[in-house]
């Protein structure tokens, strides 16, 4: 009451004075006797019951409020309990927390009705709440809307500093410029997009395609003029441009742009394009131009026949026929030439020429090879089988193809590749016999000078005679006399194939007379020493086992070429994985101290790999020190120096 009242009479009084009277500060009394005065100064100034809530909400303030001023240790001190155990007891009793007791279960028993954890889930479901959705954020004034903007563009160029590699990013602020009508800010994105990544195909796609949704025609054609000047190569950005100009009506526009594409020489599909362009506005002399200088881009088959197929559109047999023409004569060695042959057959077919047909499918069969002529053999057979039978057909065409070979051996005995031709026909017709013949009289025409370019075609006659004896006629005995008469033709003094010697050794191993294959190689080796016949020699006493011969042949070949590097490091790799480590490197430092050596930085570059797969670090460092007063080559110092700062364990 005394701290009450006047507050009251301060409060009434202040409509008069401007200055309240000085307040008197009672003593301080204790915890419930100020408890006491203000509910019932409370009570009379309100005139209303607080409720018990109410009231056990303020009990509770209160109390907390003491426990952190100190009320507690007060309480305890008042109480004379200030001291000892029994006050302490009482201050962490006043200040505990006090938990609820655990719940004993009476009934441990299983229920009848089990609860599933998939009914809890699908409560939890239930009772959970809606996804939070941030409110809308509605834009009231231009300030505002100035200001949004200012935000927004911040965060976009905040996350392109971060992450300006991303194109993602360019096209999303980009977008959203276009999504506020700023197209000069929309803009200025893409260029700087494009300054970052010239090289991106979307970029340049989606610049465009942002200026003609909003109809910025003369801004696309810019866009579409620079994409094409900068990526020629990619025909998407070609399609796109002259798809819009021939949308605006600019057919001309259109024809430029296709003529600047066509002198890129692009692909078949440009050159269809083009086509049908002048097609759908029925400009056929430009097509035909445009066909003309499109099969001198790609003299394939594919446009030949294009164009073909084109001129019988126009109902131009006459035209289409010349075309075909023209295009035999242009295609004749071409890898597809069979495939051109074929449709001129049809194409005479469909016109009701069958004799036409005929003479283009024999016409084929006479100059095309017989592994590219199977698919016009094949139509032939079904075009015969209309017209004709299979047996006529099988025997005009050996005959005739036996009379042009033999004229043709006839002017040019020497001609190995008809040689090679009229061989491989009497081998596919099955008759042995004839081909026996044909491969003696071939290889009576030894070339009358004795340089090696003129011999080369000449001995695959032998090799095809020897092999058409083993594989075909299954004749062993002659196919060895075969290699054994080639082997005594072949001047070896000035030169010398080490194919047939190889050939002929292996022939031997496949009849499983080894004897036979050292001595045919061992005669080659005093005849003619080259490093091929040493390899398949090394190769096959190492695939027997015979470690000797094989050191034996090594020094062989040193002692025949003692500046091949290759040998050496062959030789020391054979005594390093036999475990010879000092024989290996004994070989090395022999090899290295050779005055002539045709790559000597292969052997020293084996021996510092040697020692170091040895982990001899010291030996591989003394290694580059000797090199180096040899050469002061920049690739050794570098080497040495990735020597040097590799880890190595010591040996």
């Amino acid at each position: 009451l005394a701290r009450t009242e006047p507050r009251r009479r301060t409060t009434a009084g202040r409509a008069k004075t401007q200055t309240p009277p000085p307040r008197s500060r009672p003593p301080n009394p204790g915890p419930r006797d100020r408890s006491a005065r203000a509910r019932r100064a409370r009570s009379r100034a309100g005139g209303e019951e607080e409720s018990s809530t109410a009231r056990a909400r303020r009990l509770s303030k209160r109390r907390n409020r003491k426990t952190r001023s100190g009320g507690g240790a007060s309480i305890v001190a008042m109480s004379g309990f200030g001291e000892g155990p029994l006050g302490t007891k009482l201050h962490q009793s006043a200040t505990a927390v006090k938990y609820p007791k655990p719940t004993r279960v009476k009934n441990k028993t299983s229920a009848q009705v089990q609860i599933t954890a998939e009914q809890i889930v699908r409560e939890a479901k239930e009772r959970q709440e809606e996804t939070y959705k941030a409110p809308k954020q509605k834009i009231q004034d231009a300030e505002e809307l100035a200001e949004y903007r200012l935000k927004k563009r911040k965060e976009f160029e905040d996350l392109i500093r971060r992450v300006y590699w991303n194109e993602a990013v360019w096209v999303k602020y980009a977008k959203w410029e276009e999504s506020q009508k700023d197209f000069p800010r929309a803009r200025s994105v893409w260029e700087r997009a494009l300054d970052h990544n010239y090289r991106s195909h979307s970029l340049w796609l989606k610049y465009a395609e942002m200026e003609m949704s909003h109809k910025f025609v003369n801004h696309a054609r810019n866009v579409w003029d620079r994409a094409v000047k900068l990526l020629p190569r990619v025909d998407q950005f070609w399609y796109k441009y002259i798809h819009m100009e021939e949308m605006m009506g600019q057919i001309q526009n259109a024809r430029m742009i296709f003529e600047r594409w066509m002198n890129w020489e692009p692909d078949h599909n440009g050159w269809n394009a083009y086509i049908k362009m002048e097609t759908r506005y029925k400009e056929w002399d430009r097509v035909r131009k445009i066909y003309e200088r499109y099969v001198q881009c790609h003299p394939s088959v594919k446009a030949w026949v294009r164009w073909a197929k084109f001129e019988m559109s126009q109902r131009e047999v006459a035209k289409a026929r010349e075309v075909y023409e023209l295009a035999v004569e242009s295609v004749e060695r071409e890898v597809d030439a069979d495939a051109l042959y074929v449709k001129f057959a049809q194409f005479e077919e469909l016109c009701k020429e069958p004799e036409r047909a005929r003479a283009i499918y024999k016409y084929a069969l006479d100059n095309l090879p017989k592994e590219k002529a199977q698919a016009v053999y094949q139509n032939f057979m079904t075009f015969e089988k209309q017209y004709g039978n299979e047996a006529g057909i099988d025997d005009a065409v050996l005959g005739k193809k036996r009379v042009e070979y033999e004229d043709e051996v006839r002017k040019d005995p020497t001609n190995y590749d008809a040689w090679f031709d009229y061989t491989r026909l009497e081998e596919n017709a099955g008759e042995i016999e004839k081909a026996r013949e044909v491969y003696e009289r071939a290889i009576a025409n030894v070339p009358p000078a004795t340089a090696k370019q003129f011999w080369r075609r000449y001995i695959y006659l032998w090799i095809n005679y020897a092999l058409f004896e083993e594989l075909e006629a299954g004749d062993l005995e002659r196919a060895r006399e075969v290699y054994r008469e080639c082997l005594k033709l072949i001047p070896h003094k000035v030169f010398s194939f080490s194919k047939i010697w190889v050939m002929a050794s292996q022939f031997e191993i496949r009849q499983k007379r080894l004897d036979a294959a050292r001595k045919i190689l061992g005669l080659a080796i005093g005849l003619a020493p080259k490093d091929k016949i040493f390899k398949v020699y090394i190769d096959m006493e190492m695939q027997l086992g015979n470690v000797d011969r094989c050191r034996t042949l090594y020094q062989k070949h040193l002692e025949i070429a003692p500046h091949n590097c290759f040998t050496w490091e062959k030789f020391a790799e054979l005594e390093n994985s036999l475990g010879e480590t000092e024989r290996a490197r004994a070989i090395f430092e022999i090899a290295i101290a050779r005055p002539v050596l045709d790559m000597p930085e292969v052997l020293w570059k084996a021996y510092v790999d040697f020692e170091i797969g040895e982990g001899e670090r010291a030996r591989a460092r003394d290694l580059y020190e000797r090199l180096l007063d040899r050469t002061q080559h920049v690739k050794v110092w570098m080497s040495y120096a990735q020597f040097e700062a590799a880890p190595m364990s010591a040996a």
